[in-house]
């Protein structure tokens, strides 16, 4: 069976499976590693207090919640996602956290968004782009609907970077491969951008880098890894009883502090030409 990036076919899972990457996407968004990276894009945004703004793929919008609670921030926030148990969750959380009449969530594609042009202050795609179908096409709707002088804020991993500690150096290798082609449809988008938005129309305001590193214990990438080695099996890209064995020790290095793993993500704040 070919690998599937389960985020791009979310649409076709099981209700468990569903489950499973609301989990995900929840315990990450709470990780210190996740709300360091969103911190340092915000601080860079200057919206007006009464400012619209669009996360395109939103989930279960945990990144629109913590939003709309920043001092400061008084304007409304809109989520597009295209899995309705996604929305349905991100309603109940936002209601749980009494912030559910300040977003709007709606069911969408990001590569055709619902809404007019130079709708919106600020357009975040919050590792959107490695799981689109089409990445020029869903830039250029970003770029569409962001009105003019505002920002469209590219956040995503350059997941070809994704490496975890295994001390069979070779298959560790094979491992972080594998868990990349499962993963993502689109691993190395972030390295293309540069390239990629002048010719739709998009000029790179500001664009940094930054590792994320988990050396002795691990959270964020332990979530990562316990959620998408079951793709890799799926898939047949690696045997099965082979894989679980690199995730037990993954486990085990965590539990005795000789774990490491790491990967790129990267920032770009672009706006429209």
């Amino acid at each position: 069976m070919a690998a599937r990036d389960p985020h791009r076919f979310v649409n076709e899972l099981d209700n468990d499976e569903i489950e499973r990457l609301v989990v995900r996407l929840e315990s990450r968004a709470h990780d210190a590693v996740f709300t360091r990276l969103f911190d340092n894009y915000m601080a860079h945004l200057n919206l007006s207090p009464s400012a619209q703004v669009l996360e395109v793929g939103c989930g279960t919008g945990a990144l629109l919640r913590s939003l709309v609670r920043r001092a400061g921030f008084a304007g409304k926030a809109y989520g597009v996602d295209h899995c309705q148990p996604f929305l349905a969750a991100a309603e109940e959380f936002a209601q749980a956290e009494n912030v559910g009449d300040r977003i709007v969530f709606m069911a969408g594609d990001a590569h055709s968004l619902g809404f007019p042009r130079s709708t919106f202050d600020a357009v975040i795609a919050h590792t959107l782009i490695s799981h689109v179908t089409e990445p020029a096409a869903v830039l250029s709707e970003l770029a569409r609907v962001v009105r003019p002088g505002g920002t469209v804020v590219i956040f995503d991993g350059d997941y070809a970077s994704l490496t975890y500690a295994f001390p069979d150096h070779a298959f560790g290798h094979q491992m972080d491969v594998a868990l990349v082609n499962a993963t993502f449809n689109n691993s190395r988008i972030m390295r293309d951008l540069p390239r990629l938005l002048p010719g739709l129309g998009l000029r790179i305001a500001a664009a940094w880098g930054e590792a994320v590193v988990e050396i002795g214990n691990g959270s964020f990438f332990k979530s990562f890894a316990e959620t998408y080695v079951p793709y890799v099996k799926r898939a047949g890209l690696l045997p099965a009883q082979a894989a679980d064995v690199w995730l037990n020790e993954q486990l085990q290095a965590m539990k005795n502090g000789t774990f490491f793993a790491a990967c790129n993500y990267y920032t770009y704040l672009v706006q429209r030409l």
